[in-house]
């Protein structure tokens, strides 16, 4: 899903900073039910995997209109219920989530996290991870594969037809 992008965005339009810092805005916000519901329509929310977001599919625009408060807790609770939504979609359904990246700062996100996706949610150093670094970590453990001439690519993550290797050293 989107994760916390369009909260950030958000709040950086209404010139509150960066962050909804520690959820304190959504915390005091009202979520705004029903149109949570119709944001939760989305297709790509219900579409099956594999599947990918850029980065500005979902934005601050979903909360138009409305202020600080109940903007930072509608896109909250979109964030934590569009998790809940992609976690259906799986075979079985995880009953806890490890948290990485900016979000798991955010209180209020993870509280959500637990209401609005019905999943135990905890921080990546909860298991002695990096939570800031997951991201990198990942896009290194890629790069030594593609040196390795390894696939990074499988018919069951991807939908490829077969086992494939990525990217071609240039210079």
């Amino acid at each position: 899903g989107p994760a916390n992008a369009p909260l950030n965005d958000f709040i950086k339009s209404k010139g509150l900073g960066e962050m909804d810092r520690d959820g304190a805005l959504a915390r005091a916000g009202t979520v705004d039910e029903a149109r949570l519901a119709k944001l939760l329509q989305h297709p790509y929310l219900a579409k099956p995997y594999p599947k990918s977001l850029d980065r500005f599919d979902f934005g601050a625009a979903m909360a138009d209109g409305m202020n600080a408060e109940d903007g930072a807790a509608l896109l909250t609770a979109f964030t934590a219920a569009a998790v809940g939504k992609a976690l259906d979609l799986l075979p079985h359904r995880p009953k806890r989530l490890v948290v990485s990246g900016g979000g798991r700062h955010n209180p209020t996100i993870m509280t959500m996290l637990a209401s609005r996706a019905g999943v135990e949610a905890v921080p990546a150093e909860a298991l002695g991870w990096k939570g800031d670094a997951v991201e990198a970590e990942c896009f290194a453990f890629l790069a030594v594969r593609v040196l390795r001439g390894l696939p990074i690519s499988f018919p069951t993550t991807t939908g490829v037809p077969q086992p494939m290797r990525g990217g071609r050293l240039a210079g």
